[in-house]
């Protein structure tokens, strides 16, 4: 399972631009707190994003540098050579949802953007209604207990 969950600040403000198919494209780098200090100083990773189309609009939009956003998303590794023929080694975090820490003006709580897709939910609402209700909770099991070899699917 490839899976990414992130909540830091971004370290500086986010860059869009417009691939070849039309969709946004937005790049940013998020500064994340590591759990231990050295010498008293709280020690953070810099960890390369990458958002697209709508999830990119939406970083670019309203997130700017030092602001705390949360992320979820895939790891992606990658290289490519550089000028002088040295293959350069890359690692990305493709954003597919993107939501609020800290509401306007107040430095602290937990916004979500109440939208559907890769955007994210919840059921604050910020942007006044404009955005349709989250889909209600499920609460069936996300896994289903096997019975017997006759159950599997292979």
């Amino acid at each position: 399972m490839n899976l990414v969950v992130l909540i830091g600040n971004l370290a500086r403000d986010p860059e869009s631009s417009v691939a070849s198919t039309g969709n946004t494209v937005t790049r940013f780098t998020l500064a994340v707190n590591r759990p231990f200090r050295k010498e008293g100083q709280p020690e953070a990773d810099f960890i390369r994003c990458v958002a697209f189309a709508k999830t990119g609009d939406f970083v670019k939009n309203y997130f700017s540098k030092g602001k705390k956003i949360a992320v979820e998303g895939t790891i992606q590794t990658g290289s490519y050579q550089d000028k002088d023929g040295k293959t350069i080694y890359t690692t990305d975090v493709i954003v597919n949802r993107a939501e609020f820490v800290e509401k306007k003006g107040d430095g602290g709580g937990s916004y979500s953007r109440p939208t559907g897709g890769a955007l994210g939910g919840g059921n604050d609402d910020p942007f006044g209604g404009q955005f349709p209700e989250p889909p209600a909770k499920v609460d069936e099991p996300l896994f289903t207990d096997i019975d017997g070899d006759d159950d599997m699917p292979f």
